[in-house]
């Protein structure tokens, strides 16, 4: 057994559930966080019947009580956290032009995509240092990689979506500045990308499997101390930021 916990927030369904699955299939000790209180109990309870040591964590990552509270429960149950992945995230109104995207609709992705996560890391921090073999995980999107979005010839090229592009590389952006901060504390921060995948997120359109990505966060929440740390990750290589 690893011995390991994690908590994976955004994780009753899609990449994130696939996530906990995989990483309960190598005995971690996995919390389930969920928005939706009900569907996160409904999928902790699937895992459970398979056999994994799965429980569910009310988690809004938009809602500092929310969060608190998150840490409360796992600080009480454990008193460590071995391994973090921000996993939940929103896509935003139906894409349109930059130009025509509501602030108000972009706000809200921020609130999601890159204050959540921020704000999850920032709360968990002290049962991060409690680990001996601490790791953070970002999950981002190539969309977010601005090398790939401005090169002609990457098939991302293509999708112009301020709200959700953009905040995915500001979400790159504060896995760098974590990944700094927390290098002398032993404790690695990385982002990875999934890939497209064929989940609710997308209306199923994506090529990929679930279980194709969530192998890529797997690997890095399986790396040790050796492992790699401010980078960003795609089938184990490397993306340009």
């Amino acid at each position: 057994m690893t011995g390991k916990t994690v908590l994976i927030t955004g994780a009753n369904r899609s990449i994130g559930y696939e996530t906990a699955r995989q990483l309960g299939r190598s005995e971690y000790r996995v919390w389930l966080g969920s928005r939706d209180a009900a569907r996160g109990r409904q999928a902790a309870e699937r895992l459970r019947e398979e056999g994994y040591d799965v429980r569910s964590l009310p988690l809004d990552v938009t809602c500092d009580d929310s969060v608190r509270n998150a840490v409360f429960a796992i600080e009480k149950e454990h008193g460590v956290l071995d391994v973090l992945i921000n996993n939940a995230g929103v896509l935003g109104d139906p894409p349109v032009k930059p130009s025509e995207q509501r602030i108000d609709d972009i706000r809200a992705v921020y609130e999601t995509n890159v204050f959540g996560p921020i704000r999850v890391t920032q709360a968990f921090l002290s049962l991060l240092k409690a680990s001996e073999d601490a790791s953070v995980i970002m999950v981002s999107s190539g969309l977010g990689s601005l090398g790939w979005l401005s090169d002609p010839a990457n098939p991302f090229h293509g999708i112009n979506v301020l709200g959700y592009n953009s905040s995915k590389t500001a979400l790159n952006a504060g896995t760098v500045s974590f990944a700094k901060e927390f290098a002398p504390l032993g404790i690695r921060v990385n982002a990875a990308d999934p890939g497209y995948t064929a989940t609710d997120f997308n209306g199923h359109t994506g090529y990929r499997t679930v279980e194709q990505a969530a192998a890529g966060i797997v690997w890095l929440a399986e790396t040790d101390k050796a492992g790699p740390t401010g980078c960003f990750f795609f089938e184990q290589e490397v993306v340009p930021w």
